[in-house]
């Protein structure tokens, strides 16, 4: 490889050579040549590491994209998989959150970022999860591959395969850390594919990326992704960062039902990567809540570490009345440029309601006008008496609501005002 040195040498005498012919050229003959010297200056490393993609996580509708599928080192953004695979052995009963998983002589030898691990300690699965997320913890992400997949490497192929099942082409993943490996790339496509896939998949262990301490032995660990402090609506996920790669983030934010999913690969500096994931969403917002008209309710949001999920939001206290033998009435909630995103809307707003009947079912139905496609978001199966309450009580915690008559129509007068 060709040192700094070297190259400066080769361009002085380049110079050196082109000062000697001046004088024999035409007055502005020596433009195009110092033009194309120009041309072929010192690579824009940072911006060879650069990538950028913003996504809205219920409709997938792309609001930005730069670089999104060159292949790139995606440093600890790696751990999202690592934890995606932790959370499926939970899923399948491989693990619980109290198991003790042992720490091997090649787990305890790994770089920093690290928690400092001896060879035959055992963590939690539960004190792992938090370590990556929180310190991405090399040594840890190891321990985690090694009690997964039996060796780091056989647990990076499981890796690569269930990548590939999600969607990300463009994935392939050589460790269980993001430590440097030439052939361990990314995109930043495929890293919001993955974070979409650990909200949808796993919404009650995503609280994990929310958690801004962890606590191992007598130190305190502080999250790296500073934007959950200081950016509205941030909840998550990741960070990374090698030499090859510059500073990375997959981030998600959520505000008024609407999630947004950032990736940015190729920061300068932590700080700068920060700003720059910042002006991407706040770009976005506008565009992505413009998508969702009438009546939109908001999407689910994780639960917060240590909050229990009924806390986190009012659910309404429905004092019912005795059902009549007519259960073809319901509630709408909104209607949306989108079916997932009235679908997540309906669901959340089930979820609020306390004794709701049986019978209840959440419908979504589309609405077609001269231009667009809106989807109602409704749930239904509940008689007159019922349906009257719920959106008396929706509305008196600040959503909104109207009935839906047995003919599928909307009766917004009896729909409960006080």
């Amino acid at each position: 490889m060709i040192g700094p040195r070297a190259v400066f040498k080769s361009l002085f005498r380049a110079f050196y050579s082109i000062d000697r012919l001046a004088s024999s050229l035409r007055p502005g003959a020596l433009l195009p040549v110092l033009a194309m010297l120009a041309a072929v200056s010192f690579p824009n490393t940072a911006d060879a590491k650069y990538a950028a993609f913003v996504v809205d996580a219920n409709t997938g509708q792309v609001y930005y994209a730069r670089n999104a599928d060159d292949q790139l080192f995606p440093a600890s953004l790696t751990k999202m998989m690592t934890l995606y695979m932790a959370f499926e052995a939970l899923e399948t009963g491989k693990f619980t959150l109290n198991q003790p998983l042992p720490v091997s002589r090649r787990a305890a030898g790994q770089a920093p970022s690290k928690l400092g691990l001896k060879a035959g300690q055992t963590i939690t699965v539960e004190h792992a999860i938090n370590a990556l997320s929180v310190k991405s913890a090399n040594d840890v992400a190891t321990v985690m591959g090694e009690a997964i997949g039996g060796t780091e490497a056989n647990f990076a192929r499981l890796m690569t395969k269930r990548a590939r099942a999600l969607g990300m082409s463009g994935t392939t993943f050589m460790n269980a850390s993001g430590l440097p490996n030439s052939r361990q790339k990314s995109t930043a496509r495929d890293m919001a594919t993955l974070g979409k896939a650990l909200l949808e998949n796993f919404p009650d262990k995503y609280r994990y990326f929310s958690k801004l301490t962890f606590k191992h032995g007598d130190r305190t660990y502080r999250n790296h992704n500073k934007l959950l402090r200081s950016y509205e609506g941030m909840d998550g996920i990741k960070t990374g960062y090698i030499r090859a790669s510059g500073f990375n983030l997959v981030a998600s934010a959520e505000r008024d039902g609407v999630r947004l999913i950032g990736v940015v690969f190729g920061g300068k500096t932590g700080q700068s990567r920060d700003a720059h994931m910042a002006s991407l969403l706040n770009r976005s917002w506008a565009k992505a809540q413009s998508n969702s008209t009438y009546a939109a309710a908001p999407v689910p949001k994780p639960a917060l570490a240590g909050a229990a999920p009924e806390n986190l939001i009012p659910a309404p206290r429905l004092v019912l009345a005795e059902p009549s033998t007519d259960i073809r009435w319901g509630v709408q909630i909104g209607a949306f440029r989108g079916e997932s995103r009235a679908r997540s809307a309906a669901d959340f707003t089930a979820q609020r309601l306390r004794d709701l009947p049986a019978t209840a079912s959440i419908e979504v139905t589309p609405l077609h006008g001269e231009s667009e496609t809106l989807y109602r978001a409704r749930i239904v199966g509940m008689d007159r008496t019922i349906a009257s309450e719920i959106c008396r009580e929706l509305r008196r915690s600040g959503s909104p609501c109207v009935m839906v008559t047995p003919s599928g129509d909307l009766q917004i007068a009896n729909s409960g005002n006080s």
